[in-house]
């Protein structure tokens, strides 16, 4: 009997042991799901998963599909549509079972090989930076996750998100891109501001400049972020760090001085040259999976 039979759990296969997938993994564990294995060639990868989901097996990804009623790609983007395809090709997919991707730029689209073979689509993209490690599991309550689906199975994606202790976003499959980019500019661009004031910090002989910057640049973001969700919310006669008196030019004085300091902005209608919109490499998992599962 399926663990949805005896009590409305789950049967969870996880592809892909980077950061993300056991995070993920140990989530639905909390909430009641059973892992029923994990892929992993490396031997980074292979303790990352003991260590995140002891005891869970580490099997190859035909058998992995086989045993699992949902099954979770947390593989890198450029992977993604190999190993779907190679699974189909092989007939490896399930009538009724539920397939989740983890890519931010990505819909249910690039599942479409597996729902030709009746697979229930979900692309799920936590929008946190990920460690790896189990800290991460207590910033996903903190955490909204996109949710890309066919509108009957939106309350799947939803329900998985809330188990996983998140607050489910509804992002249409057309607008995927446009929440991937905002996601790297969001991320990349605040790395780049941080290393840049830190290091001019560091070059003045600065003692510890991360722990001087830490309270200015949480109180800038959070008021920032505070903006966008209730415009005025900045408090009167307070100065914002970059666009108070004097700070033409300055790191976080908008593109203009962000530009000046050697800083690219990205903007909403145009990537520079090379770039894929994609969040970035370190918050993506390993391709353990994904050459596993192609390599058949």
């Amino acid at each position: 009997m399926k663990a949805t039979e005896r009590s409305g759990r789950l049967g969870v296969g996880i592809v892909g042991a980077g950061k993300v997938g056991p995070i993920l993994g140990a989530a639905l564990a909390g909430a009641g799901h059973a892992i029923v294995g994990i892929s992993a060639i490396s031997a980074e990868s292979r303790d990352r998963a003991g260590a995140i989901l002891p005891g869970v097996p580490i099997i190859d990804v035909p058998q992995l599909i086989e045993r699992s009623e949902l099954v979770i790609l947390a593989v890198p983007e450029n992977e993604l549509l190999a190993l779907v395809e190679g699974l189909a090709a092989a007939g490896a997919w399930q009538q009724g079972q539920l397939v989740l991707h983890t890519v931010a730029g990505l819909g249910t689209g690039v599942l479409a090989a597996a729902m030709a073979q009746g697979v229930i689509p979900l692309a799920v993209h936590p929008a946190m930076r990920f460690t790896g490690t189990s800290i991460d599991l207590a910033r996903l309550s903190e955490s909204y996750f996109a949710v890309t689906a066919p509108t009957p199975v939106q309350p799947i994606g939803q329900a998985l998100v809330l188990e996983m202790g998140g607050e489910p976003v509804i992002i249409a499959e057309d607008d995927r891109a446009a929440y991937a980019e905002a996601i790297q500019v969001a991320s990349t661009f605040s790395s780049a501001i941080v290393d840049q004031a830190t290091g001019i910090l560091g070059r003045i002989n600065v003692a510890s400049p991360g722990s001087l910057l830490a309270g200015l640049v949480r109180s800038s973001v959070e008021i920032a972020l505070a903006r966008a969700t209730t415009p005025g919310a900045v408090e009167p006669g307070l100065t914002v760090f970059g666009t108070g008196p004097g700070s033409e030019g300055a790191v976080g004085a908008g593109p203009q001085g962000a530009e000046a300091q050697g800083v690219t902005v990205h903007s909403s209608d145009s990537h520079p040259a090379g770039s894929t919109g994609e969040i970035p490499a370190e918050d993506t998992d390993d391709s353990d999976g994904a050459k596993e599962g192609t390599s058949r």
